[in-house]
Order: structure tokens, then C-alpha cells, then sequence
């Protein structure tokens, strides 16, 4: 059954080199959009929910390509304002064998960027909401946004909708001392929290046993640890940590774990050739959501995240188009890649 499901983030223009080009060798960039809360709203609109996106966009037609980008894929933009006069730009270096992807963001004074409190009716938006989604990327904007987004939480709080963040840190955006004051003030609000294996660390300094991302290593017990203590700490009703072991910038092991207070479920491990690794994380949440809201158990709550996921990494662009029919079937062992006739 479908939900009213809220995300509210930035939504950005992607400039990318064709195929695994570097910056400087670029005589030309493939224009597509993005951006983490943008891309859960179109998977939920995948599977089905009336998925609203709340955002800023400049008037102008790059603004309105932008909107568009999400209309083509159901997500519903009624609530974005047209104000300001930028759409922040990201630009995104694939990386290969052991060469990492880069970013580099062109952001500042985006339309979000310079948005007002009172350019969001908070009422409205959350009337007849079930869920609502942002990432630790909005607040981080600067302190305005941050304020809007505490706004968000207390409002969807007073109308009874759920609240799911992921932690998302960037360290191109603020510091980590900044972060930890403005997402713990924010964890209030939040019931479900999404985390990789560097959050947890970065924000608040809660960090998993024995493991180091730079070298591909994940332990479990260590990620036991850090979800039940980011759970006694902030009183979240559920933890997940994706739990990404990189091989190279082509090739990662992909899995994921969900904590309810009471027992951990760990997904099983997907071998990734990855064509598209950004989104991945984007792609997660809105599976989870998704499996959330349809009262899955854990165990298949879980999967179906992580099933959701690992297809989005073979997606070119941000958006993760697929069904609930293909994650459904990935995640029930059908990962052969055999064509279908």
C-alpha cells in the first residue's frame, strides 16, 4: 500500500567526464542530477509511494531540468520553493582499480543554501505523512539549513510521522567537531538511524573494533558494539551500519546490519562490480524504508536494503531505477545476471 513519504534535502547537477576520464583529461562532462535525499524519494516513488521531495530551486530552466529530473521518475516536487538564483553543482571523477572516485562541490549559495524558514509550511507537508527522510549532508549546508532541518524533525514529530537519518559526514562540508553539535541535537527526533562504517566514527567517535575501511576489513561483533551503543546513547528505535569492504574502486563486498534493541540480523554479502557507486548509500535507505513501511520482519527488512543497493551500483547516475520486483527477486538468490526473456 502506497505511504506519503517526505524527503527534504539539495538536489544538485552532476557534471561527470565520460567513463573513467580524469578531471584533466575532460574536454566534456555528461550532465545528470542528484542528491542523497532526492535519490531516496525516487526509489520510494519506484516502489510505489507518493514520495514528495522538499527542497529550493532557482526559477530558471536549469532549475526547472533539475525538477523535472525527478518528475520523469513519479517523485512528487509540489512542496520545492522556486527561489534563489543557483542549482548547486557536483562535479564526480569515477574511480578505477585502486584509483578512488573524486568529488569536488560547487555549492555555495544554492538555492537551499539560502533558503528561509518560512518558505516551508511544516503543516502541510506533513499532513498525512508516514515517514520522513534527510541525511546529515542538509544540515551541514550551514547553520540556516541546519535550523530548518531541526524545524522539519520537531514538526513531523507533532503530526506522529517516523524519522530516518543518515549520518552521511562529509568532511568537505564541515568539521567533525561541528557535526557531532548539530546531529546530536538532531538524534532527538530520529527513530531510525542509517550509518556506514566511518559515521559512526567521524560524528560522534564511536568506533567499530578491529576494523579498518582502508584495508577492506569488517568485523561483526565491532559493528554489534557500535549500533547498540549509538542506540543506548541517542534511544534511536533501530540502527543500521552498511558495512562496504573495498577491493578496489571497481570491486567491493556489500552487506549491511539492522539492530533493533533486541537482536542483530546481518544481510548476506554481495560481490560488487561496481559501474556507479554514487547513490549507493542513498539507494540503501530508501529500500530499507521501503521494506520498513511494509511491516517487513527484520531479517527481510534488511535484505531487501541491501538487494536494493547492490543494483543500484550497476545504475549509471545518482537514481536507483529499479522495481520492488527485481530487489524482491535479488534478494531471494536470484543474482545470477541471466537475461531475462
Amino acid at each position: 500500500m502506497k505511504k506519503k513519504v517526505i524527503t527534504f534535502g539539495e538536489l544538485m547537477l552532476r557534471l561527470a567526464p565520460q567513463g573513467y576520464t580524469r578531471f584533466v583529461q575532460a574536454d566534456s562532462f555528461g550532465a545528470t542530477y542528484g542528491g542523497g535525499e532526492a535519490n531516496v524519494a525516487v526509489s520510494l516513488a519506484n516502489y510505489g509511494h507518493d514520495a514528495y521531495f522538499v527542497s529550493a530551486l532557482p526559477a530558471h530552466e536549469i532549475g526547472q531540468a533539475a525538477l523535472n529530473s525527478l518528475r520523469r521518475y513519479g517523485v512528487l516536487t509540489d512542496y520545492i520553493n522556486r527561489s534563489g538564483n543557483r542549482l548547486g553543482i557536483y562535479f564526480l571523477e569515477k574511480g578505477a582499480s585502486q584509483r578512488p572516485s573524486k568529488v569536488i562541490y560547487d555549492r555555495a549559495d544554492s538555492s537551499i543554501a539560502l533558503a528561509k524558514k518560512e518558505d516551508f509550511d511544516w503543516d502541510a507537508i506533513f499532513k498525512d505523512a508516514k515517514w520522513f527522510h534527510f541525511t546529515g549532508i542538509t544540515p551541514a549546508l550551514n547553520d540556516n539549513v541546519a535550523e530548518i532541518t531541526l524545524e522539519a524533525c520537531q514538526k513531523a514529530k507533532e503530526h506522529g510521522v517516523k524519522i530516518s537519518c543518515d549520518l552521511n559526514y562529509r568532511n568537505k562540508l564541515w568539521s567533525k567537531a561541528k557535526a557531532k553539535e548539530v546531529m546530536s541535537e538532531l538524534t532527538k527526533y530520529i527513530d531510525v538511524c542509517i550509518a556506514n562504517e566511518e559515521d559512526a566514527n567521524d560524528v560522534f567517535g564511536i568506533h567499530a573494533a578491529n576494523t579498518d575501511v582502508t584495508k577492506g576489513e569488517v568485523n561483526h561483533e565491532g559493528y554489534k558494539e557500535v549500533a547498540k551503543e549509538l542506540m543506548d546513547t541517542f534511544g534511536f528505535e533501530k540502527v543500521t551500519i552498511t558495512l562496504r569492504e573495498s577491493i578496489s574502486a571497481n570491486r567491493n563486498l556489500w552487506s549491511a546490519m539492522l539492530y533493533d534493541g533486541d537482536d542483530f540480523y546481518f544481510s548476506k554479502k554481495y560481490d560488487l562490480n561496481i559501474v556507479d557507486r554514487v547513490g549507493g548509500g542513498d539507494s540503501f535507505g530508501g529500500g530499507l524504508i521501503h521494506a520498513l513501511l511494509e511491516e517487513k520482519d527484520p531479517q527481510s527488512a534488511i535484505e531487501f536494503a541491501v538487494a536494493a543497493s547492490a543494483l543500484k551500483h550497476s545504475i549509471e547516475g545518482d537514481y536507483n531505477l529499479v522495481s520492488v520486483d527485481e530487489v524482491e527477486k535479488l534478494a531471494g538468490g536470484d543474482g545470477s545476471g541471466r537475461v531475462q526473456r
